[in-house]
This record gives C-alpha cells, structure tokens and sequence, in this order.
C-alpha cells in the first residue's frame, strides 16, 4: 500500500517545486525534516496537522492550537490514523520529537 503525504492526498501542489509555491509559498509540512519518517511520511507529510502554515481548505493554517479542530476531522489525518493503526504517532509525541534538540556532538 502507497502511503501518501498530505500535499499528495490534497494535490495542493506546495511541495518544493510545486506548481503553487510562487502564489502560497513552500510548505513547512513539506520541509519539514526533523519530523521526516513520522507516520511513514516525508518530512511532516504525515504530520501536517501539527505544523503552523500547512494548508488546508485552500488557505493557509495558523498554529497548531488554532487548526486542531479541523485537523482532527480531516479525511487526511483520518487516513493516517488507520494506516498507521498501532504505529500512529500522535500529536503529542510528534511536539516532542520537533521540540528536541540535537546532542551536542
């Protein structure tokens, strides 16, 4: 089964290279690599929920505490959410991983 980011599940073309980068600029779900390999995704492309600027409805998003609620009734993130079955990685453990600083090396 092909797992599919958001900006492939909505085609809102926001990815790096996309058709709508110049109008609505790049996605941060989509640039996002610290979350790269959430949820099997791309970056945050199976995180976008949690990501300040993703796009939804065709407009771009504010935080993550003021897009939650439409988030949670997503077809996208409903779709995860099954796929990934036990595997899911919430929104919780999804901040932490984005708040964690790499080790000094």
């Amino acid at each position: 089964m092909v797992k599919l980011n958001c900006w492939e599940f909505t085609g809102c073309e926001r990815q790096p290279g996309g058709k709508k980068t110049g109008e609505l600029g790049t996605c941060p779900a989509a640039t996002m690599t610290k979350a790269h390999g959430i949820n099997n995704g791309v970056n945050a492309g199976r995180a976008c929920w949690v990501i300040s600027g993703s796009l939804c409805g065709g407009a771009i998003q504010g935080s993550y505490v003021e897009k939650l609620g439409g988030c949670l009734k997503c077809s996208f993130f409903n779709q995860v959410h099954q796929e990934e079955g036990s595997r899911f990685i919430n929104s919780r453990e999804i901040m932490k991983i984005l708040r964690q600083v790499a080790a000094p090396v």
